[in-house]
């Protein structure tokens, strides 16, 4: 595992050109990204981002976030430009996590952690809680059932944390009894949902 700090101060298949992803909201408003053309990169709609922001927006300020499958890393950085406290970025292609990273350096964002590892390896680590995961792995590689077990059984969502979960519509996968159903959308043949994890009641 390689982390790549910040210096200091999508149909399936779809392959988006250098610069075509924008930040909608927040501090960094309107800041396009430079990203590496990559078969199957697939970063979130703005639409989509927006609406789930939405959802999120009482919950946001200071949030300690996990974008687990990065690519482009337009997940992580929306919510950092909205108010997160901090976001980690684990993105296996070396290319997409240094294109990050120089994102991240170049609009002065704050925050931001740019780990390039396979996010399944990754999560074998040491945990640590975060309050919001962002699970959108690529299409074709059928990963949400075990990126969200490997979440739920090693700790890596914190009691009453978010997961966002992005598929395609006819998907079929298993996510941990525990992630309740928060909020759900379509957007053509993408489905976009929130879960929140319940949280743990302690015995007497």
């Amino acid at each position: 595992m390689v982390p790549l700090r910040k210096p200091p101060a999508r149909p399936a298949g779809a392959r988006p050109s250098a610069g075509a992803v924008r930040i909608v909201a927040g501090r960094l408003r309107g800041s396009r990204l430079a990203v590496p053309v990559r078969e199957g990169l697939r970063p979130t709609p703005d639409r989509v981002r927006e609406t789930l922001f939405n959802w999120l927006m009482p919950y946001l300020p200071g949030m300690r976030c996990l974008d687990l499958y990065a690519g482009t890393g337009a997940l992580g950085i929306e919510a950092l430009s909205r108010g997160a406290g901090a976001c980690t970025f684990v993105e296996r292609d070396r290319e997409l996590a240094r294109a990050l990273a120089d994102n991240l350096a170049r609009l002065n964002v704050e925050g931001g952690e740019v780990v390039n590892a396979d996010a399944a390896g990754w999560l074998a680590g040491p945990a640590r809680p975060y309050d919001l995961v962002f699970l959108d792995p690529p299409f074709d590689a059928n990963l949400w059932t075990g990126a969200a077990a490997a979440l739920e059984s090693r700790g890596w969502l914190a009691d009453g944390g978010f997961a966002y979960v992005e598929s395609p519509r006819d998907a079929r996968f298993e996510l941990p009894p525990a992630w309740a159903p928060h909020r759900e959308g379509f957007a053509g043949a993408v489905r976009h949902a929130l879960y929140r994890r319940s949280v743990a009641v302690p015995l007497s």
